[in-house]
């Protein structure tokens, strides 16, 4: 394979994607090859983490680049599920980064749930941006998993034009998507998300 001349802005957001990936080993939201991760370019190219690599152990050779479309530019196999992240990137000019884990709590509660998760009355929704108060409330929407990946984007954006903005959703028995303007914010949107799932899967025990 023809080696890929990377700009340095590449270099900084992998080393980001890298330490957000270790950051959500550490949580166990990443058993063995699971979720995919991405951030944007200036120029609009993606950062996508490569299919089939453990996000605890990633390195630069574990983050492709990709285009606007999805489409690789350096030769590198993306994951499969490359179609939802240029679908977020396409929608929000503002959103730089994408999580996709596939943690115990978010995979639990999408299978509890049919339709969404409404997050209410936490003190912990002031994490996403734009809050300022607990009494808000959060709607996260739960798709069915679907392996026609073009068709779920496109479900996916079918709901975005129907309903109000949303910070994030889940797939039934699989895992969470995120995204903020930056791996950090993301990041803050996830672990808040999981600690808010917990929160709802504990009682509902009771």
């Amino acid at each position: 394979m023809k080696h890929y001349h990377y700009p340095e802005a590449f270099y900084h957001l992998a080393d980001a994607l890298i330490s957000a990936g270790e950051f959500i080993d550490s949580k166990g939201w990443v058993p063995a090859t699971s979720g995919n991760f991405s951030a944007r370019l200036s120029d609009g190219t993606i950062a996508i983490t490569v299919s089939g690599k453990h996000k605890g152990h990633l390195q630069h050779g574990d983050i492709m680049l990709i285009d606007a479309q999805g489409n690789s530019l350096d030769g590198k196999v993306s994951s499969a599920e490359t179609l939802l992240h240029v679908q977020i990137y396409q929608r929000f000019p503002d959103v730089h980064a994408v999580l996709h884990p596939h943690s115990l709590n978010s995979t639990l509660i999408s299978r509890q749930h049919k339709r969404k998760v409404t997050l209410k009355n936490y003190e912990l929704l002031k994490a996403f941006s734009g809050i300022s108060t607990h009494e808000s409330r959060v709607v996260v929407p739960i798709f069915a998993n679907d392996q026609n990946i073009a068709r779920l984007a496109e479900h996916v954006e079918s709901y975005m034009d129907d309903n109000e903005e949303i910070y994030a959703y889940l797939l039934a028995g699989h895992g969470l998507y995120t995204w903020g303007g930056s791996v950090m914010e993301a990041l803050r949107y996830l672990e808040a998300l999981d600690f808010l799932f917990a929160c709802e899967l504990n009682e509902q025990q009771d």
